[in-house]
C-alpha cells in the first residue's frame, strides 16, 4: 500500500518494541497494555518486517499505515475508562463514549461480504489502502513470537506421537518446511518430544533467526549433508534439529528420489498466500521477489504449480509409510481448488487427528504477557499455575521444558493449554479472593486469571499481565480447511459461531475484541475471533477474569457439544453448562 510506504513512525522507532516498567503512558492499564501489545507485535525481535508493519504470516500487520499506527497511539494515548475505540481493518475509525466494564477496543480486520470475500477482492481494497490483512494475532494486537505457537505444536507432535509411537518421537525423523513467525517452532517442538527434525526454507535468514533464538539447532549447506546429520542422530535416538536452505517441494521431492522416507511429514509454508507467502520453485528468494514485483500472475500460477508438486510429495511418503498432516497452511486447499485435486485431501489437518478431543472440553492456547518486560513476573506465573494444577504432569513438563528451552521474545510471556473443567472456589484456595463465592465453579482459566490477578494485587508480580490467546482456540473460530475441517455434524462452515463467541466476550466485558477473516487459511476460508483481559489487581479485573475465561472456553464446549461430539457433552455435564437442546438438531 502506498501509505505503507513511508518511513516508518518516528513514534516507532523511538520505541521499536513495548514500553515496560510501571510508568503509564495512558489514563489506565487497560489502554496502556493495548498500546504495549501493538507494539510488542513490532518489536523487532517479535515481528517478522516491522519496518512494514508487518508481523507474521507474508503480510499480516498491526496496523493498516504508519498514519494510521501514530493515530491509533494517539488514540490509546487519551482513551479514558469509559470509551471505546473502533479500529477497522488497522485503521481507527471511531470513538464512543460506552462504560466502564466495556472493551476498549474492539477491533475487526479483513471481513468481506460473501460474495466478495476473496483474494482478489481484498487485494483491490488493499491497493486503494482501505483495508489490511490480520492473520490471526498480527491485528489483534496479541503476537508474541515464535514462542506463541510453540506450545501448540508441542502439544500436536505429543498427541501424534501418543497415536503412532508409543509416547514420544525418539528415533523418529520429522520433515517440515516453513520457519516464519509460525513454522519457526517446529524444530524445537520436535526435540523436545525427542524427535529428529528435518526442516527446509527458501529464506536462509529465517534459518539462521531460529538457530539464533535456539529453535532450531544447525543449518546444513546442502541436503545430503543434512540427510547424513539427521539419519544418524535417528540411529542415535538423540534429539536434533538441521535446517536447510531450499525450496520445500524440491526438498521433498529429493527426498523421495533418494528414498528418504519420514516417520511424519506436515509443513507449514505460508501457502495460504500464493503471491505473497508461498515461495514458486526455480527462484532464488530475491529472484523470487523480483518476479512478484514485474508479473504477479506469473509469480501466483508457478506458486500454486509448487504447491501440487509439494503436496504430491506429501503423499508419496503417506502411501510409503509416513504419518501425514497438514499444519493449517491451506496447501491442501489451495491444490484442491486451483489445480482441481480432490485427492489433495487424502491426508487429514491437525485438528481433527489431534487436537478435536481438547476442543471438546474448551481447551485451547492460553497466553499471558508480563507488562512490567521483568522475566520474573512471568516466572512467578509459572509457580502459580503449576501450584493450582499439580496432578498435571504433561502441564509440569511443558513448564519445565519451556523454561530451560524457550527465550522469551519482546514481553515476556507464556502458552498454556487450559479450558473449562471447572472445580469449586474453595477446593482450589481461591475462596477468599475478592468478587468470588466459596461456592462458585471456576474453570481452569478462570482460576488461574484470579490467582495471577491476586499476585498483581499483593505486588507479588511487579505490574499488570495481559492475558489474551491464540485464535485457534475451542470456540473461536470457523475455518473447513483446519480448526473446524471434518466436524461431525458437517458444520465445518458455519461462521455463527465465532460471531457468537466474540459478541458474548463482549458482554462478558473483554478488554479487547476482535473478529477476523482469514487468518492463517487465507481470505474466505475462516472467520475467527480473540480476546483480552487485563489482569491489574483490581476487584473489577478479578470479575471481568471470572466472566470471560467462562464464557471463552465455554463457547468451546458448546460449539463441539451442538455438533454431537460425546466428549463436549460430558464435560457440558461435569461442568454444568447449560446446552437447551442438548445436543440434539
Amino acid at each position: 500500500m502506498s501509505d505503507n510506504q513511508r518511513q516508518p513512525s518516528t513514534r516507532w522507532q523511538e520505541l521499536k518494541g513495548a514500553p515496560t516498567g510501571t510508568e503509564l503512558r495512558t489514563n489506565g492499564w487497560r489502554q496502556e497494555a493495548a498500546l504495549r501489545l501493538l507494539n510488542n507485535n513490532l518489536d523487532p525481535d517479535v515481528g517478522e518486517d516491522p519496518e512494514r508493519l508487518v508481523v507474521y504470516g507474508g503480510t499480516g500487520r498491526a496496523a493498516r499505515s504508519w498514519d494510521a499506527y501514530d493515530a491509533i497511539m494517539d488514540q490509546l494515548t487519551s482513551l479514558d475508562d469509559d470509551e471505546t475505540l473502533l479500529v477497522q481493518s488497522g485503521k481507527p475509525v471511531g470513538r464512543f463514549r460506552t462504560h466502564e466494564m466495556a472493551p476498549r477496543v474492539l477491533i475487526a480486520n479483513s471481513n468481506l461480504v460473501g460474495h466478495w470475500d476473496d483474494w482478489e477482492h481484498f487485494h483491490e481494497l488493499e491497493a486503494e489502502g482501505l483495508m489490511m490483512y490480520g492473520q490471526m494475532t498480527a491485528g489483534s494486537w496479541a503476537y508474541i513470537g515464535t514462542q506463541g505457537i510453540i506450545q501448540g505444536t508441542y502439544e500436536t507432535l505429543a498427541k501424534c506421537a501418543d497415536q503412532h509411537f508409543g509416547g514420544d518421537l525418539s528415533g523418529k525423523l520429522v520433515v517440515t518446511a516453513g520457519l516464519g513467525g509460525m513454522g519457526g517452532a517446529q524444530p524445537l517442538a520436535v526435540t523436545m518430544n525427542g524427535g529428529v527434525c528435518l526442516v527446509a526454507d527458501i529464506d536462509a535468514d529465517r534459518i539462521q533467526r531460529r538457530i539464533e533464538t535456539g529453535y532450531c539447532q544447525e543449518i546444513a549447506n546442502d541436503l545430503d549433508t543434512a540427510i547424513e546429520r539427521a539419519l544418524a542422530a535417528v540411529e542415535a535416538g538423540k534429539p536434533y534439529s538441521v535446517g536447510v536452505h531450499i525450496n520445500a517441494a524440491d526438498m521433498y521431492e529429493e527426498l523421495l528420489e533418494r528414498d528418504v522416507i519420514p516417520d511424519v511429514v506436515t509443513d507449514q509454508t505460508s501457502a495460504h498466500d500464493a503471491l505473497e507467502g508461498y515461495y514458486p520453485s526455480g527462484y532464488t528468494l530475491d529472484e523470487a521477489d523480483a518476479l512478484r514485483e514485474r508479473d504477479p500472475e506469473r509469480y501466483r500460477t508457478e506458486s500454486l504449480d509448487t504447491m501440487e508438486r509439494h503436496v504430491d510429495a506429501i503423499l508419496a511418503m503417506q502411501r510409503a509409510g509416513a504419518v501425514a498432516f497438514e499444519y493449517g497452511n491451506n496447501i491442501r486447499g489451495q491444490v484442491k481448488e486451483h489445480r482441481g485435486r480432490d485427492d489433495a485431501f487424502d491426508f487429514p489437518g491437525f485438528v481433527p487427528a489431534y487436537i478435536r478431543p481438547m476442543f471438546c472440553r474448551g481447551q485451547g492456547p492460553f497466553r499471558w504477557l508480563a507488562l512490567s518486560g521483568e522475566e520474573s513476573d512471568i516466572y512467578r506465573t509459572d509457580d502459580a499455575v503449576l501450584e493450582l494444577f499439580p496432578t498435571k504432569e504433561r502441564l509440569r513438563r511443558w513448564i519445565d521444558l519451556a523454561q530451560e528451552h524457550v527465550e522469551f521474545q519482546g514481553l515476556p510471556s507464556r502458552v498454556c493449554w487450559l479450558g473449562y473443567e471447572t472445580t469449586r472456589a474453595t477446593e482450589v484456595g481461591l475462596d477468599d479472593v475478592d468478587a468470588v463465592d466459596p461456592d462458585d465453579e471456576l474453570t481452569e482459566r478462570a482460576q488461574f486469571a484470579l490467582r495471577i490477578n491476586q499476585l498483581v494485587a499483593d505486588g507479588a508480580i511487579t505490574a499488570p499481565i495481559v492475558v489474551t490467546r491464540d485464535h485457534l482456540d475451542a470456540g473461536s473460530v470457523a475455518s473447513p480447511n483446519r480448526e473446524t475441517e471434518a466436524m461431525k455434524d458437517g458444520s465445518d462452515a458455519v461462521a455463527d459461531w465465532p460471531i457468537l463467541n466474540a459478541l458474548l466476550n463482549c458482554a462478558a466485558g473483554a478488554d479487547i475484541v476482535s473478529v477476523h477473516d482469514g487468518g492463517g487459511v487465507g481470505i474466505g476460508n475462516a472467520v475467527h475471533t480473540n480476546n483480552h483481559v487485563v489482569l491489574d489487581g483490581t476487584e473489577r479485573a478479578a470479575k471481568t477474569a471470572m466472566r470471560v475465561f467462562t464464557t471463552d472456553p465455554g463457547m468451546g464446549v458448546v460449539r463441539h457439544a451442538d455438533a454431537g461430539y460425546e466428549t463436549a457433552l460430558e464435560e457440558a455435564e461435569r461442568s454444568n453448562v447449560e446446552i437447551p437442546m442438548g445436543g440434539e438438531e
